[in-house]
């Protein structure tokens, strides 16, 4: 597959559609259904693909950067979201109950170690997982990568990103009181998940609609508007992550702990113009992580879908098929 060109679309880099062999709903407890497939080869190398958010969910084309002749691909709606039940759901989900589901599907799958491969929120819950049960890791591919620290929250709700999107920052701010305005996480919050369902509808597509308005570096700044349970799901679970800081111990928690992952491989695919999660983030983990190489890519932003990105991803899996 070529490196990227001019204004291409990013599906020319991607492998044809291909339909799972294997769905199901996997009782991961606490009242939750996890949604579960297989693509691929059945006895190919095994590579688990975490969707971002949290509350993103999977979708058709995140099969296709893997060449179906040599990889598994295990692809899953993290709790609360997607075709998981019950849907919006954020008791009994955490972080630590979504590690704990990775190991499940590996466990229930009968894989001994695999690719994991994450981007924005995925690179995160990639990461984590990683550094919790690095034997069970051949490599780690990341995506624009988010460590969950305030910093970077802040840059995208404290009015950072704000600076360079000021029409369309001021929509996402317009819809909360001047006065609660010092911190948008907490006042989305508690329009998220107040009794008032329409309340809820309200601000969750306009939660969503600030993070997709800044994905792509070729935005307008202006977005459709999201089905409403696909934004009720999306924001209720984003802002229940970020508002309790990943539920991770400490802010800094990723970096702190990247020791353990001396020995683990990684791959960091990093778009130049990110908006929402800034270059830096990703230089800074290269920098605490030897066996990490980085990929920066020219006229890129956030999305998956942006042509360098997705090129750069699939000549990545190519070349580990080819190992």
């Amino acid at each position: 597959m070529d490196k990227v060109s001019g204004h291409k679309s990013a599906v020319q880099y991607l492998y044809p559609p291909v339909e799972p062999f294997d769905q199901r709903m996997l009782d991961v407890g606490d009242g939750h259904q996890v949604y579960m497939e297989q693509s691929g080869r059945p006895d190919g190398v095994p590579v688990v693909v975490l969707h971002g958010g949290p509350g993103g969910g999977c979708s058709p084309a995140m099969r296709r950067y893997f060449d179906p002749r040599r990889y598994r691909v295990i692809l899953f709606d993290q709790r609360g979201c997607g075709r998981s039940k019950p849907h919006a759901e954020v008791a009994a989900n955490t972080t630590w109950h979504l590690v704990a589901d990775i190991e499940r599907i590996r466990a229930e799958l009968g894989i001994e170690r695999w690719i994991v491969f994450g981007g924005s929120w995925g690179a995160t819950l990639a990461l984590i997982y990683g550094i919790t049960h690095p034997a069970a890791c051949v490599h780690l591919v990341l995506r624009g990568v988010f460590t969950m620290t305030r910093r970077e929250l802040d840059w995208f709700y404290g009015g950072g990103a704000g600076r360079f999107w000021p029409e369309t920052w001021a929509r996402f701010t317009g819809l909360i009181p001047e006065e609660e305005r010092g911190d948008l996480i907490a006042a989305y919050h508690r329009r998220l998940f107040c009794d008032d369902l329409k309340v809820q509808t309200t601000h969750a597509k306009a939660w969503s609609a600030w993070e997709n308005a800044l994905a792509s570096i070729r935005s307008t700044g202006q977005t459709g508007d999201s089905p409403a349970e696909y934004a009720r799901a999306f924001a209720r679970l984003e802002n229940h992550y970020f508002i309790n800081g990943g539920f991770l111990d400490h802010d800094g928690w990723i970096l702190a702990n990247m020791h353990r992952l001396a020995d683990v491989p990684g791959t960091i695919v990093q778009g130049r113009y990110d908006m929402i999660c800034p270059p830096e983030t990703a230089h800074g983990l290269a920098q605490a992580w030897p066996a990490a190489t980085l990929h920066m890519i020219p006229l890129a932003g956030h999305a998956l879908s942006e042509p360098g990105i997705s090129a750069e991803l699939a000549q990545v899996m190519d070349g580990m098929r080819r190992a």
